[in-house]
């Protein structure tokens, strides 16, 4: 048979603990509150590969910079919008000297089930990173970025008024801005030839680890990889850089 102990110095001993137990939930409940905790960015997790950067990149300033910021966007993405101003400054400030390079590669997210009611959430992204390439196609790495600023300067952000984000009709009107011949774009847009590009993009994305735009990684020379998700402002990119030019000196 079971018996139960009613020994003084168990009651006691009971008796303490339980008065240890209310005087942690007193301090507790009166703790200050905490503020939001932001996670500071991390080395890339190593079950992720991130396709090595090439001369088929495209790729704003020194190609041999110690600093390389690997940018996966979506140019009907509002975050995106953001975020590419953000780069921008980023180039103005360090990339003239050589020390950062900026890689802009595509992840549309033109897919069925990219939006939480298995729609589609950027109808007009694949075909917007088609004609960035086309652009490049036809005048080079100077005419991409042309191209390319220019859509994301004036594409709007996507909201129940402008769902699709910019209207197709402008592609040629930016490609005109850029200085291209205008029937050669739209004959090399309406071809499709660069749609498996684009997909080779949104492909090595995944294999990098990104599930969302924008997704940046920044890559040094010694292979370390630190992965920024989302629009994160000017200030998180330069104090990363910072720290590591420090580190590298």
């Amino acid at each position: 048979m079971d018996s139960k102990s009613n020994n003084p110095l168990s009651i006691s001993g009971a008796i303490i603990i339980a008065g240890a137990i209310i005087a942690v939930a007193i301090i507790w409940a009166q703790r200050p509150p905490t503020q939001p905790v932001t996670q500071a960015p991390s080395e890339k997790a190593p079950t992720t590969v991130l396709a090595p950067i090439t001369n088929a990149d495209h790729i704003l300033g020194n190609p041999a910079a110690p600093i390389k910021i690997v940018e996966y966007s979506d140019s009907s993405c509002p975050f995106c919008k953001m975020f590419h101003p953000t780069m921008e400054k980023i180039m103005e400030e360090y990339g003239n000297d050589g020390k950062v390079a900026w890689v802009y590669r595509h992840f549309p997210l033109d897919k069925p089930g990219s939006r939480s009611d298995g729609g589609i959430l950027h109808p007009n992204a694949g075909t917007e990173a088609q004609a960035m390439e086309c652009a490049a196609s036809l005048g080079g790495n100077d005419a991409f970025w042309k191209f390319t600023n220019r859509l994301y300067a004036i594409t709007p952000a996507v909201t129940p008024q402008t769902p699709d984000g910019l209207d197709p009709k402008q592609l040629p009107e930016i490609a005109k801005f850029a200085g291209l011949d205008v029937i050669s774009f739209n004959e090399c847009l309406s071809s499709g030839r660069f749609k498996d590009a684009v997909e080779s993009d949104y492909q090595s994305g995944l294999a990098a680890g990104v599930n969302g735009t924008p997704f940046a990684i920044i890559v040094t020379d010694s292979g370390k990889q630190v992965p920024l998700n989302g629009a994160q402002p000017y200030a998180t990119l330069k104090s990363a850089i910072d720290t590591i030019l420090s580190e590298n000196n």
